[in-house]
């Protein structure tokens, strides 16, 4: 198991003793077990298995711990897990994924209700039953059945973090059957979106075909559902991610490329245009229709160039006016990964983060970027134990005396501070005013309406310090929707006052996603694109959000942390 994997059981037990109302103090050591585990650099199952070694020595791990882990490890779940699992519906892990219901509230409708089905949850709430308990209204009731309809939505769904984790795993494999000469990801993980519904694998090599038989026979394949001559689907995984892989010859490597990428939208539009030409184009190559000859079909370049079109890079492939932009000589320049010279959005063990200042600019200089701008919560998210006024100041004149020294790495200082309920920023001014780089994000009352949240948001960028606006619609991937506002107002106020907005990295957020980021753009909105990294490892993040940021159409001059250290910090300081 992976370390994310062992963490989610982790997180589930403890919802789990939440809703049974077990000890608060166990159930604490459960979340911080998970948070350790999650972003700790070693697979946890590979100390378990070494003599040598000890999983207590991870901090937040301790005796009882150290055994449920190793339960895990064993049989994929623990026995405090199971026999909680026994004692509520088998369900119950799912109403924990509805937005608006902590396990308090959960308990008390399993107690009032004896429902065990996210149905007969939607059910109470049409018939407004669910107003009848305590502290709950007609608007839990509203959000409960939003939440719902999303669940549903989600469900079938996986990060695409994790799709690039079974892709990866299965490349490595494959690779190991003599003949094969690639293994390529298509689908939905080539175009970069944030969540993939399956993964598709071209196989590619004189024994292409040898590599479903070694697919088919791999010990973390849950179920074959098909094994043909060219084909073979299975589910892997516990999560049950269904992967497809397909044997090709290097005749059709081209054509199946452009075909499996999708989406199915601009590949509908693609073959349309075929049709034009009297060509028809299919996985298999693309064919003049009055000879069936072979027009292309060995690289993808072909077949855009024998379709008068210049090869259209698949994070745009949406049918979003990618086709016409490629008519026209319009595609833009998108931003790659060797652009990004800073990460302005990281925490340290000032906060919650695993490391410290200097082992975070340690890791971010051994990635090649020139600056990092660390940027620890504020006092509002107390549970991270966060920076007061006084801890701003200190730190400040920390991170003058590290650049005073120096690390091969500039550092800026800066905060994550919260925007609160009303709007204010967590930090007095006097404070803000010492950073660096002050990014203001929304981590609390995220239930309010779209009238309030934008005022809200609108306060928030009246802050004379404010220079980004952190994960600006809060959304957590199959987890949590985005809270509601009013984006166009915003980010027309974002853009009057200089304020930048950021993509969002982190595999869970994605925030903004490619459709805000073309609307913010076309209002001239300028972006950054940060990690939210906890941990050193996670600087490596950065690829997700460089691929969200071209989903968006995004460019290297879109994009302040392109900018040379020097630029970077002239531009802070004029908001430019």
């Amino acid at each position: 198991m992976e370390n994310k994997e062992i963490a989610r059981v982790l997180w589930e037990t403890a919802d789990l003793m939440e809703i049974a109302a077990e000890d608060s103090f166990r159930i604490r050591s459960y979340r911080n077990g998970a948070t350790a585990v999650e972003g700790y650099p070693e697979r946890i199952v590979d100390i378990l298995r070494d003599p040598e070694r000890k999983v207590t020595d991870i901090p937040g791990i301790g005796k009882g711990l150290a055994h449920v882990l190793a339960e895990i490890a064993e049989s994929g779940s623990c026995e405090r897990r199971d026999l909680l699992l026994e004692k509520f519906p088998p369900t119950a892990l799912e109403f924990l994924k509805i937005q608006g219901l902590g396990p308090k509230s959960i308990a008390l409708i399993f107690e009032h209700f004896r429902i065990s089905t996210i149905d007969e949850l939607e059910r109470l709430c049409q018939e407004q039953k669910l107003r009848t308990l305590p502290r709950m209204g007609a608007k839990l009731e509203e959000k409960v059945l939003r939440s719902i309809a999303g669940y549903r939505q989600r469900t079938g769904r996986y990060l695409l973090s994790y799709a690039e984790g079974v892709a990866a795993e299965l490349d490595e494999l494959l690779r190991q059957v003599p003949g094969v000469d690639a293994v390529t990801p298509t689908g939905s993980l080539r175009r970069g979106r944030e969540t993939v519904g399956d993964l598709d694998l071209l196989v590619t090599g004189p024994s292409a075909t040898d590599a479903l038989d070694k697919f088919v026979a791999y010990p973390r394949v849950e179920e074959v559902l098909g094994h043909g001559e060219n084909k073979a689907s299975a589910k892997v995984g516990r999560e049950g991610l269904q992967v497809d892989v397909r044997a090709l010859l290097p005749e059709s490597f081209g054509a199946a490329m452009q075909y499996f990428t999708g989406s199915k939208d601009h590949n509908v539009a693609i073959r349309i245009r075929a049709v034009k030409m009297g060509l028809k184009l299919s996985e298999y190559g693309l064919f003049r229709v009055a000879d069936d000859a072979r027009v292309a079909g060995e690289t993808e370049e072909g077949i855009y160039q024998a379709l008068g079109l210049p090869w259209i890079p698949p994070e745009l492939r949406e049918n979003t006016g990618e086709i016409e932009a490629a008519e026209q000589g319009r595609l833009p320049e998108l931003v790659e990964l060797h652009h990004i010279r800073g990460d302005l959005h990281m925490h340290t063990t000032e906060s919650d983060g695993r490391a410290t200042v200097e082992e975070m600019a340690e890791a971010a200089r051994q990635r090649g970027l020139q600056y990092i701008a660390i940027t620890d919560h504020s006092k509002a998210l107390s549970m991270t134990n966060g920076l007061d006024e006084k801890r701003v100041v200190e730190f400040a004149r920390h991170v003058r005396e590290i650049n005073r020294i120096g690390l091969g790495i500039r550092v800026f200082s800066g905060i994550e501070c919260d925007i609160l309920k009303d709007g204010a920023m967590d930090l007095a001014d006097d404070a803000l005013a010492e950073l660096d780089l002050v990014i203001g994000s929304v981590h609390s009352h995220m239930n309010q309406e779209s009238a309030e949240m934008t005022d809200r948001l609108l306060r928030a960028l009246e802050c004379p310090h404010l220079r980004v606006v952190g994960h600006p619609t809060g959304r957590i991937l199959l987890h949590r929707d985005p809270f509601p506002f009013d984006f166009d107002r915003v980010v027309a106020e974002a853009v009057r006052r200089g304020v930048w907005l950021e993509v969002n990295a982190s595999p869970e957020r994605l925030d903004l996603h490619g459709t805000l980021i073309r609307t913010a753009k076309a209002k001239g909105a300028k972006f950054t694109i940060s990690t939210d990294a906890h941990h050193p490892k996670q600087l490596a993040n950065m690829r997700y959000g460089v691929v969200t940021a071209r989903r968006g159409w995004l460019g290297p001059d879109d994009i302040l942390n392109t900018r040379s250290a020097e630029e970077f910090a002239r531009a802070i300081q004029s908001k430019s």
